[in-house]
């Protein structure tokens, strides 16, 4: 659930018109994302500092517009906004041809850098905190050889560089993307990590494209991150390869007895 912290008393204005633009305000922020849970109504109106009728009226204006859900005895929700990166069936189609995971790699790739650089120009003291959390998280994981921890250490890294940018829409359309990549779509961090030396490489990528982060050094962030996902397409297809040549082997062998 949201925390109350991220909504503001309000002292003046029309009441339900003020409450209103801050919820949209904290989506378009990417403060809150489709599928947070608000507080609950008792819990809001005190933190908004406005009456539980006012706040209703409020909350059914931002569900008029699409933007939250009401859940009779579950709560309200901020709606689905950017929709599916992909329907399942597109998703099983490209996961049946290897193409579409270089193409998934290649757009990561153009927009992790975009947001690496920005997070470099941008970065505020408690986006630089979340950062290096979010980083000594994966440190921990990656020394427990916790592969599932790991995984999911590893895009909320990602995804807290990309929040560091503060381009709303990078933040909404690479949190569905990152989506997918926690679901293992394309993306098998498993077999990336199974390669010798590779956890290591993969754990210093991230150190350095922190460091650059937080050193507010734009150009060096950028290429940080670029290098990063070079190595992870370069092992992917060193993989491919590798299993290619296997098959091969083993046709061969078996064609001479």
């Amino acid at each position: 659930m949201v925390s109350n912290a991220v909504f503001d008393r309000i002292d003046s204005g029309p009441i339900a018109d003020v409450v209103v633009r801050q919820i949209e305000d904290l989506i378009v922020q990417g403060v809150l994302l489709e599928g947070d849970r608000l507080p609950s109504e008792r819990e809001l109106a005190a933190q908004l500092n406005v009456s539980r009728p006012k706040l209703r009226d409020a909350l059914k204006t931002l569900e008029s517009r699409g933007l939250l859900t009401i859940q009779h005895g579950e709560g309200t929700f901020v709606a689905p906004l950017t929709g599916e990166a992909m329907k399942p069936a597109l998703i099983e189609l490209y996961a049946r041809h290897g193409r579409a995971f270089f193409d998934y790699l290649e757009y990561r790739r153009a927009q992790e850098c975009f947001a690496a650089r920005l997070a470099a120009e941008r970065a505020t003291p408690t986006d630089r905190t979340h950062i290096e959390r979010q980083l000594d998280a994966l440190e921990r994981a990656e020394t427990n050889d916790d592969p599932e921890t790991s995984r999911e250490a590893d895009v909320l890294f990602h995804t807290r560089i990309v929040e560091a940018s503060h381009n709303a829409m990078l933040v909404h359309m690479m949190a569905s993307i990152y989506a997918l990549t926690r679901r293992g779509v394309f993306y098998n961090r498993s077999y990336l990590r199974s390669i010798e030396g590779s956890s290591q490489k993969l754990l210093d990528q991230h150190r350095t494209i922190a460091r650059t982060v937080l050193e507010g050094d734009p150009d060096a962030a950028e290429q940080a991150a670029g290098e990063h996902l070079d190595f992870v397409e370069a092992s992917f297809r060193l993989g491919l390869a590798r299993a290619e040549f296997e098959t091969i082997a083993r046709k061969r062998a078996a064609s001479r007895g």
